[in-house]
């Protein structure tokens, strides 16, 4: 038998009569200890990590001999690689250029920026005024679409649907959209301020795109 859960698999009131096989998806999701404490829960029970991420941690306990590495470098049948460049803002009209393409092909667009609003004395690109600027200022001709957390649950549902039945050209978000979003037609992935971003972050972003059958990228400016 198999038990499927989230966290709540953790909680002192479950228990394992024999667990042969402990499984912790996208582990860059869970603590160190919480991982620990799932796997404490049967001493003899084999125990298997996964991500698509490099996570520091579980590279070092490869290296002192805790963890043993198994790679998965095929990607589906059908996909492409996804290309990624790190530009800065000299490229920013060639950028506009590019998504301009990607939507003119039938492609659609993830724009992701670190922050909901903008933050007094930080000057970092804001999902809520961004959107705006690239609605009304720099893709009047395109749809652009809005989604971050401070969202309510039904409003984020509602929008991440239009745009994957494809009634949004842009989709300006935070990492709301890291894991569970499933676009095949979203073709570019543009990460502003890339810099404030940790590295997991980054390739769970980057894996948005590159679902389909069509040439992905990612932009990180």
């Amino acid at each position: 038998s198999a038990v499927i859960g989230t966290h709540a698999l953790l909680t002192d009131d479950v228990e394992f009569a024999f667990a042969g096989l402990v499984v912790t998806d996208e582990q860059h999701r869970f603590g160190a200890r919480q991982r620990a404490r799932l796997a404490e829960k049967s001493e003899h029970a084999h125990l298997l990590v996964m991500s698509a991420t490099p996570i520091p941690r579980s590279l070092a306990l490869v290296l002192y001999g805790d963890l043993a590495i198994s790679r998965i470098d095929q990607i589906p049948p059908g996909r492409q690689r996804v290309d990624t460049f790190v530009v800065d803002e000299s490229y920013r009209e060639r950028l506009n250029g590019f998504i301009e393409k990607q939507t003119r092909e039938g492609g659609q667009v993830y724009v992701v920026c670190p922050a909901v609003e903008e933050t007094d004395g930080m000057s970092l690109k804001s999902a809520t005024e961004w959107a705006e600027t690239l609605q009304t200022a720099v893709f009047p001709d395109l749809r652009v679409a809005l989604l971050h957390g401070q969202m309510k649950g039904a409003e984020k549902e509602r929008v991440m649907s239009e745009f994957a039945r494809g009634n949004a050209d842009i989709l300006v978000a935070t990492t709301v959209i890291e894991v569970g979003v499933d676009v095949p037609n979203a073709t570019l992935m543009v990460i502003e301020d890339a810099d404030r971003f940790g590295l997991s972050q980054l390739h769970q972003l980057r894996g948005r795109v590159g679902r389909g059958g069509a040439k992905s990228y990612c932009i990180l400016t």
